[in-house]
């Protein structure tokens, strides 16, 4: 059987071939899976006993990557939009939105979803900023908060 996905729990890796379940007992343990083949479809159960499972930021942001490498940013913003309605604030989905308005030439919208984005998590976005090759279009800007 083919290979289809790997899944590493804990840095164990655990080969994955169709219609595999796998368990994961601690909810702290760190986890990742990769695909191996196109159009591969995951099922991904889990949230803290008695509450529904919630879309964290980063899968909204895992959704607008993919479109974003293929220059699709408007598909791209879609999906950052989504996150920021789930996520209001995060600095995350707040600068991600920010490069690709800046890419896009939205300068108002990038600068101020730069600047939430900034006010959120004052200690990272400088670091992300510093010499991020998508903010260029921004760093002459006198609004430019970095």
């Amino acid at each position: 059987m083919p290979k289809l996905m790997l899944v590493t729990v804990n840095g164990e890796e655990v080969d994955a071939p169709a219609g595999t379940f796998v368990f994961v007992r601690d909810p702290g343990a760190r986890r990742s899976a990769v695909t191996a083949a196109p159009d591969t479809t995951v099922l991904i159960v889990g949230a803290p006993r008695g509450r529904a499972y919630r879309v964290a930021a980063w899968e909204y942001e895992s959704a607008a990557f993919a479109r974003y490498e293929r220059n699709d940013y408007e598909g791209a913003l879609a999906a950052f939009r989504r996150g920021l309605a789930e996520h209001p604030g995060d600095a995350g989905v707040l600068y991600d939105m920010a490069c690709v308005e800046s890419l896009e030439g939205d300068k108002d919208a990038a600068l101020g979803h730069l600047r939430e984005a900034l006010a959120s998590d004052p200690q990272n976005v400088p670091g992300w900023a510093a010499d991020d090759p998508d903010l260029d279009a921004l760093r002459g800007d006198e609004g430019f908060p970095l």
